[in-house]
């Protein structure tokens, strides 16, 4: 056999083992995926995030093959994001924090305004965004109301900040995630999809930022303060 032959050989040798490598590596990181969801339990975060951000597409081709729905890879990329950013996210102060919420979870009559920050909520109680806002604004927070990505842009070059709470779709929220891996996200995946009055639980973006823990810790201001409003008298 000529040396050009052997050579050809050895490399499609390579090339089918290099095939066979990766499709075990996606396999191995959607089972560990799907062990962190059905069970709640981390196993080699690492290798899970590499195989979501390198091989993202690839394991989504792997997801439809094993008839699985194409979602479960955000799915995945979301929650283990969520666990190995949770404690860092944790040590920063409300301040220096911002949330992003889609426009989608609007009421078909809200009324609000758009600003050149995103939305401007007149807390109308139509929606979920203007409890949240109530809630999340006192601690500290940054809420911003964004209608697409270009928005998104223009709130990461314009504020300063060290960490974001996301809501979004599987698919916008893990690629979101995925770009401000630098800020220690934390994201909570609407309830409803689609691109009109979606929803999500408003209890779970409460805990994520960790609204119950600021309500123990301040019960008693709070508390007067609910009792001031209830008979007219504007807290000092």
């Amino acid at each position: 056999m000529l040396l050009y032959e052997q050579a050809f050989q050895w490399i499609g040798q390579f090339v089918v083992l290099l095939i066979i490598l990766i499709i075990i590596i996606l396999i191995i990181g959607l089972i560990l995926g799907i062990i962190l969801l059905r069970r709640n339990k981390l196993v080699f975060p690492s290798l899970i995030i590499f195989v979501v951000n390198v091989f993202y597409s690839p394991l989504k081709s792997l997801a439809n093959f094993l008839r699985l729905d194409d979602a479960l890879v955000d799915h995945i990329g979301i929650e283990v994001r969520n666990k190995v950013n949770k404690a860092k996210f944790d040590e920063i102060p409300p301040e220096e924090k911002i949330i992003v919420l889609p426009h989608c979870l609007r009421s078909r009559e809200c009324e609000a305004s758009l600003k050149e920050s995103g939305i401007k909520c007149t807390f109308c109680g139509k929606c979920a965004i203007g409890t949240i806002k109530s809630k999340a604004e006192p601690m500290g927070y940054k809420v911003f109301i964004v209608p697409g990505s270009s928005f998104v842009k223009k709130i990461i070059q314009q504020n300063r900040f060290k960490s974001v709470v996301g809501v979004a779709c599987h698919v916008d929220l893990n690629q979101t995630m995925m770009a401000l891996s630098d800020f220690y996200p934390q994201g909570v995946l609407l309830s409803t999809s689609g691109c009109f009055e979606t929803k999500v639980d408003i209890s779970q973006v409460l805990e994520t930022i960790g609204y119950y823990e600021y309500r123990e810790k301040n019960k008693e201001l709070m508390d007067k303060d609910n009792s001031d409003d209830e008979i007219g008298i504007e807290p000092s």
